[in-house]
């Protein structure tokens, strides 16, 4: 897809002010934006930009073309229509479709100023670039180079494995110091092996000499095992450590660290999709309804709000999620119906009478939206009140009749499927566990298994862009119907790379390889 973005139309007087109304009410509820540049663009455009993840230049990739026909025909079909868009960047970037009405625009702007709210506020975002804009323009220029100097086919295949592999990162690095390749030094001069209690002239008997030379032998083997192992731990930040270790050419390096830095800009978003979607909804409900709306717009905005906050039994939409957990909080602080107190009342209609006249409930979703991220925030304050109410039960397809039907009412349930779905924004947990495994130079990673299983497809996929980089035959461990399975791909390099699966025996797996 080439860069052929239309020039976005200058505000209209009329929005121009809509713009200043949003912004006033929102700085006059407290929040704290960075300032918001808002362009008019027409449909086709807005989808060109949807499919550059909101940014006007990207790397040159077809990529971006799938993401744009797969916009464009959800809207033809009416699967799904984009009514805006912003970017995190200081300053922020909105773009409104000029195809929508009057009241859908209000309603769109002053969803930005939340979402600009929480880009700005919100821990998870503290260290991404807010500069981006610059970025993905320069990078698109250092690709273009690229491809200048050794070829478009070489460089397209080589972003194709990148892009499989891009999710494979480490967010919670980004606030800790992490070191991804170093060599153990194991201390052994404190070590002993371990004896039982004996009278001294029963101790040869009760710790025979053979089992104590059995586990110095184990003891020394474990020892020279830690100095040779490499990683010395296992290592999440899968596209760091190849970027160090791999055999890679200095262009390919050059990619696979722009492939890198842009997963860890978009890592918070989604880390934080239904609590930045809740916020920006719950503040053009209140923006709206208190200030902006006039009468003759209460049914296109009730019928555009409702829309945006629908969900299906069984669904995940992460705007009405968000939204009903926030008032809920809000709900709850502003009468104190929290903490161990309240939560020992026990007699009947005592918790629901209950009002304490602390009125800190919007004090705490400040709070909420400043420190949390989607999984936190839904192991802390998911309850089974909310569940009930909008009946969030776990569903599951009946194989006898293909229809959905409840599997389970059960609040904790309910809860673990969630955050089995958005732990680790929606990825498998993968590690280098070894990178010269057999002694011979091949790489192993290993799954974390979390209650979920790895989609084989994608797993298969992923595998053999690892081997395209390593260049060694690479090897992924992962749980498969219930049972350990190594995936094997020995390849050259080529479309016909070859995947071998076999079953292991979990028990006698290599400590090192086993992650828990």
């Amino acid at each position: 897809m080439a860069n052929s973005i239309r020039k976005p139309t200058v505000l209209s007087r009329e929005l121009a002010q809509a713009q200043a109304d949003a912004r006033q009410r929102a700085a006059d509820y407290g929040l704290d934006f960075f300032e918001i540049i808002m362009e008019v663009l027409d449909y086709d455009s807005m989808n060109q930009l949807a499919a550059y993840g909101g940014f006007p230049v990207r790397y040159p990739h077809w990529h971006w073309g799938m993401e744009y026909e797969k916009i464009r025909k959800r809207d033809v079909y009416g699967m799904g229509r984009i009514y805006e868009m912003v970017v995190n960047n200081n300053p922020s970037y909105a773009y409104l479709q000029e195809s929508n009405s009057l009241t859908d625009q209000k309603l769109v702007m002053a969803h930005v100023y939340g979402h600009s709210d929480f880009f700005k506020c919100n821990a998870w975002f503290s260290k991404t670039k807010r500069n981006m804009m610059d970025e993905t323009a320069n990078h698109a220029t250092r690709i273009q180079k690229r491809i200048d100097s050794v070829g478009a086919e070489a460089v397209e295949r080589f972003i194709d494995a990148c892009i499989s592999i891009e999710h494979l990162i480490d967010p919670h690095s980004m606030f800790l110091k992490r070191e991804v390749n170093s060599r153990n030094e194991p201390k052994s001069e404190l070590w002993e092996p371990a004896k039982l209690p004996a009278k001294e002239y029963m101790d040869r008997h009760i710790n025979p000499r053979e089992q104590l030379d059995r586990q110095r032998h184990a003891h020394e083997e474990e020892l020279r095992r830690a100095r040779n192992a490499f990683p010395s731990e296992p290592t999440r930040d899968v596209l760091l450590f190849l970027l160090r270790n791999a055999p890679l050419e200095p262009w390919q390096q050059e990619i696979l660290e722009i492939i890198r830095d842009e997963s860890y800009y978009f890592a918070p978003q989604a880390m934080t999709k239904i609590m930045n979607e809740g916020w920006a909804t719950y503040w053009h409900s209140k923006i709206m309804t208190t200030h902006m709306l006039e009468d003759w717009e209460v049914i296109d905005y009730a019928e555009q709000h409702s829309g945006v906050v629908h969900m299906e039994p069984g669904g995940f939409n992460p705007y009405k999620i968000g939204v009903e957990i926030y008032k809920d909080i809000e709900q709850r602080w502003n009468r104190g119906k929290h903490g161990s107190d309240w939560e020992q009342l026990d007699r009947i209609g005592e918790r629901e009478k209950f009002d304490d006249g602390s009125r800190r409930g919007r004090e705490k979703i400040f709070e909420v939206r400043r420190v949390y991220n989607d999984v936190t925030f839904i192991d802390e304050f998911l309850t089974p009140e909310i569940i009930e109410k909008n009946k969030m039960y776990h569903y599951r397809v009946d194989p006898r009749t293909g229809q959905r039907v409840i599997a389970s009412r059960d609040p904790n349930v309910v809860k673990q499927v969630l955050l089995y779905r958005i732990a680790n924004m929606g990825q498998p947990y993968v590690y280098v566990v070894d990178a010269n495994y057999l002694n011979r130079g091949e790489l192993y990673l290993a799954h974390q298994f979390n209650g979920l299983e790895v989609d084989a497809a994608q797993a298969v996929e992923v595998l053999r862009a690892l081997q395209r980089l390593w260049r060694r035959p690479t090897h992924l461990q992962l749980r498969v119907n219930e049972e350990m399975t190594l995936l094997t791909c020995t390849g050259d390099e080529t479309d016909s790379e070859e995947i071998k699966a076999q079953k292991i025996n979990e028990e006698t797996t290599p400590p090192a390889h086993r992650i828990q």
